[in-house]
């Protein structure tokens, strides 16, 4: 059968075409385009002759050929990545080709299950100080998607930088936001002025890029420094080894990365590593344990399986990486939670030839979206689709359906280098403040608007009672 080339979708209005339901909420517009026209659906957006069209594709099976099986003629060319380049750097999640795969390499090493498993403490430390910050709460509520991303960047940035926390939290919490919407704005606006004139917007969003690269030069120039001082310092001591002068947290292990065939990172390739893995490392975090505390708030008979399976864990000492395994109902729970609020809830690319995806033509050079959002909540992929129920996450259930079903992480050879790392942090953390405290919903709603990452424009607080 030929595929089809005239592909459907909305129609819009006449000169702004789709444009005006992407501002005003575009998660919502893609459910209804999916459910009107199909699993791969055109849209249009802006006046003639500078118009952005977009090809979305719905289906697990055309998620596999983008991302997996065609994924070299799907590319991070479109506009939206090189915005991010621009604003974030050339680091992993931006990064293509002979870059991308020799950094991959590189890092590789520092996040297989055994290194990660190292990074456990740093987890239930900063989870353990978020359980005696509560304690505090006025009139015991919180608003868990602030509280989330508060204990996931200040987690990260303990593990990049050992105990020197404080400095880069924030400065990243207050600026990075900006640099976000700012990336957002231009990636998929038709017609930028240039970044180089005088505008408030792109004042504003140099001067808190330039805020958020000092503060990670300055960190790693502080390491080097420290480095060298006690390694001269080792050299003359029988006693000490240079091993021991180096630091354990992520960072160092960044610096010293290196192979015969790739060399080791240079000065600015470190600063754009550190800087993915402060942003990319705690927002899509952040997002999967924010709304799994109020996905729990909301279900009591959820929550009271959860904190079962928490209090079996040995008492007296923190949750470790070893109880990983010990929790598969917890982890199920977080799947769900990602199943229904997924921290990327859509990811871009632009085709390099011409290409059949599930029946359709979709052209050279097109603007391709796949979007968690919407396959996560697919009819023919899961029954009652809004239901929250971690029981579809048993290995049998997941062993029945697609392997694209469910995709939070991305897939194929651009897969999440850290997904191990987020199901660790998110487990052992929600697991910490379930073992203190039980949840009841303030906020049954949360807004959401997609963002780089998904974002909660307005609270989800919880009302707290510590438990016994």
């Amino acid at each position: 059968m030929a595929a089809i080339t005239e592909i459907p979708g909305p129609k819009g209005l006449p000169l702004l075409g789709s444009a005006l339901d992407l501002r005003r909420d575009s998660l919502e517009l893609f459910l209804r385009a999916r459910r009107d026209h199909g699993d791969v659906v055109r849209l249009s957006a802006g006046p003639p002759g500078v118009r952005s069209v977009l090809h979305c594709v719905f289906s697990a099976e055309g998620v596999q050929q983008i991302l997996a099986s065609q994924a070299a003629n799907f590319r991070k060319d479109n506009q939206f990545y090189e915005e991010l380049r621009q604003s974030a750097g050339n680091g992993l999640l931006t990064a293509q080709d002979a870059d991308y795969r020799r950094q991959r390499r590189l890092i590789q090493p520092l996040f297989t299950k055994r290194q990660v498993d190292t990074y456990a403490a740093a987890v239930t430390l900063e989870a353990d100080g978020t359980v005696e910050r509560w304690r505090d709460a006025a009139e015991g509520v919180v608003d868990v998607v602030r509280e989330m991303d508060r204990l996931a960047l200040r987690t990260v940035s303990r593990i990049l930088f050992g105990a020197d926390v404080e400095a880069a939290v924030d400065v990243i919490h207050d600026n990075f936001p900006v640099v976000s919407e700012y990336v957002m704005r231009r990636g998929f606006s038709p017609v930028n002025p240039p970044r180089s004139w005088p505008l408030p917007s792109n004042r504003r969003a140099e001067a808190a890029s330039r805020a958020v690269y000092a503060v990670c030069d300055r960190i790693i120039a502080e390491r080097r420094a420290a480095d060298a001082t006690a390694g001269a310092a080792s050299a003359g001591s029988a006693s000490t080894t240079a091993a021991s002068a180096e630091g354990d947290d992520l960072l160092s292990l960044l610096s010293r990365a290196s192979s015969e065939e790739d060399g080791s990172l240079d000065a600015a390739e470190l600063r754009d590593q550190v800087l993915v893995f402060l942003v990319a490392g705690h927002e899509t975090t952040a997002t999967s344990m924010a709304f799994a505390l109020h996905l729990l708030a909301r279900h009591p008979e959820v929550q009271k399986r959860a904190h079962e399976e928490a209090d079996r864990l040995p008492s007296g000492r923190a949750p470790s990486a070893a109880d990983l395994d010990e929790l598969p109902y917890l982890t199920r729970v977080l799947k769900e939670s990602m199943r229904l609020y997924p921290a990327a809830p859509v990811v871009g690319r632009r085709s390099v030839e011409a290409a059949e995806i599930d029946g359709h033509l979709i052209p050279a050079g097109a603007d391709v979206l796949v979007l968690p959002w919407v396959t996560h909540r697919h009819p023919d992929l899961w029954d009652d689709p809004e239901r929250f129920d971690p029981d579809r996450f048993t290995p049998e259930r997941e062993a029945a359906r697609h392997r694209y079903a469910w995709f939070p992480f991305g897939g194929g050879p651009r897969a999440c280098i850290g997904q191990y790392f987020s199901m660790l942090e998110s487990v052992l953390a929600v697991a910490a403040l379930l073992r203190s405290y039980e949840l009841e919903a303030v906020d049954t709603e949360v807004p959401l608007a997609a963002g780089i990452t998904l974002q909660a424009t307005g609270p989800a607080r919880v009302r707290l009672r510590a438990r016994g």
